[in-house]
């Protein structure tokens, strides 16, 4: 089973809490065009947003809620080309792609912040991931937080050089 990480439920509660804001800082200032600015085969930053948006409530939270109401789950991977490939761009401004977020992270905060210490261990398993607990998968979630975050500061940083 994947081990547990080093960051304390506190420290993991804290830093996904704090992504909604971190992203209205990282695009404040930034036009359609910058957000719009990407290299060939990379993603925008608008298009990073609306990853983050649709992957809070259909692969971050779903994994979850399945973790804590199945045994030991089988979770199916999830497939970011063909959602970049399919999406829904009906709501892809700035403040909507934003709005939209923090309301699906409010959404994973309150049931994160309801679990027992009993639920930080149950698990699951993922083909490309292995068997990992309910911890992990927090911890591998605010990672994935963290990694678009700095990419969308790095994207929006070169159209502005641009």
């Amino acid at each position: 089973m994947t081990s547990r990480g080093s960051r304390d439920i506190p420290s993991l509660l804290e830093g996904l809490a704090a992504t909604p804001n971190r992203l209205e800082a990282a695009t404040r200032n930034a036009g359609d065009d910058a957000l719009d600015s990407a290299p060939a085969g990379e993603w925008s930053a608008r298009t990073v947003l609306a990853h983050l948006r649709d992957d809070e409530f259909m692969v971050m939270r779903l994994r979850l809620a399945r973790m804590i109401v199945e045994e030991h789950p089988t979770i199916a991977p999830f497939d970011e080309g063909a959602w970049a490939d399919s999406r829904w761009s009906g709501r892809d401004g700035r403040q909507e792609l934003l709005s939209d977020f923090r309301l699906q992270r409010e959404a994973s905060m309150m049931v994160l912040r309801r679990l027992e210490a009993s639920d930080w261990l149950r698990t699951g398993l993922q083909p490309e991931y292995g068997a990992f607990d309910v911890h992990w998968w927090v911890e591998h979630w605010l990672e994935h937080d963290e990694t678009h975050v700095a990419q969308i500061t790095a994207a929006l940083a070169k159209a502005r050089e641009e």
